[in-house]
């Protein structure tokens, strides 16, 4: 626990001179409050840019805010150092992981109170959203640990960030995408946000978004014992 404050408050003062990565969470939030005041279409949904950008969001700010991190401190054998220093890939992610999370909750609370809920559809908003956010960062945290340098990582991490938080746009307009990204987390996000306010709200995307959050995390560890213990 020491180990993952330190790198967590390391994180912190890191935050304003890494403006590559401080963007990735506020550029979304930003969009929604001026899309969601700016566009009234007759006949458009509720809440509907809020609940885009929202799954948008989920795919693109935590994945590749945490892959640059790790890759960045990879390339500057800063990683090094702290594996050297006894702390471990649990501690390390815990640290990193811990930070990504807050600050992209924090954006998630902007899109949230963008839209027209009630302090307990608020409540399930940003519960769900903490639960996408923490999948992308399983999948971010294993791409910046396969990448040697960040170069690499951005090579990497730009067409998955593509996949994940494009699908679930497209998949309103086309059938038979919606096919396929019903098996990815975003998606299923975003359907489960839609769906606030419901009842009777279905097992099926919490099974998916479970077997994505398992399925990630597998690859970490996998990339832990691959590129970390070489680090050491």
């Amino acid at each position: 626990m020491k180990h993952a404050l330190a790198i967590f408050k390391k994180q912190l003062k890191d935050t304003t001179k890494n403006k590559a990565v401080l963007i990735q969470f506020i550029m979304f939030p930003i969009m929604t409050l001026i899309m969601n005041n700016a566009i009234q279409i007759s006949g458009m949904p509720d809440n509907f840019f809020v609940l885009l950008f929202a799954a948008m969001y989920i795919g693109m700010a935590p994945l590749t805010a945490i892959s640059a991190i790790i890759a960045e401190e990879k390339e500057q054998n800063t990683l090094r150092v702290l594996l050297m220093s006894n702390v471990r890939p649990a501690a390390y992610f815990a640290g990193i992981g811990s930070y990504v999370w807050i600050i992209c909750l924090l954006g998630s609370a902007v899109i949230c109170f963008a839209g027209t809920y009630t302090p307990k559809e608020r409540l399930f908003f940003m519960l769900t959203m903490s639960t996408g956010i923490l999948v992308s960062l399983l999948l971010g945290a294993a791409i910046g640990a396969f990448s040697k340098t960040q170069m690499m990582a951005t090579s990497l991490t730009v067409p998955i960030m593509i996949f994940f938080s494009f699908l679930p746009m497209i998949s309103l307009f086309n059938d038979t995408v919606a096919k396929v990204a019903k098996y990815t987390y975003s998606e299923q996000i975003r359907l489960t946000l839609s769906k606030i306010g419901d009842p009777h709200v279905s097992g099926e995307s919490f099974c998916i978004i479970a077997a994505n959050m398992l399925l990630f995390a597998g690859l970490f560890a996998f990339a832990c014992k691959e590129s970390f213990s070489a680090d050491t």
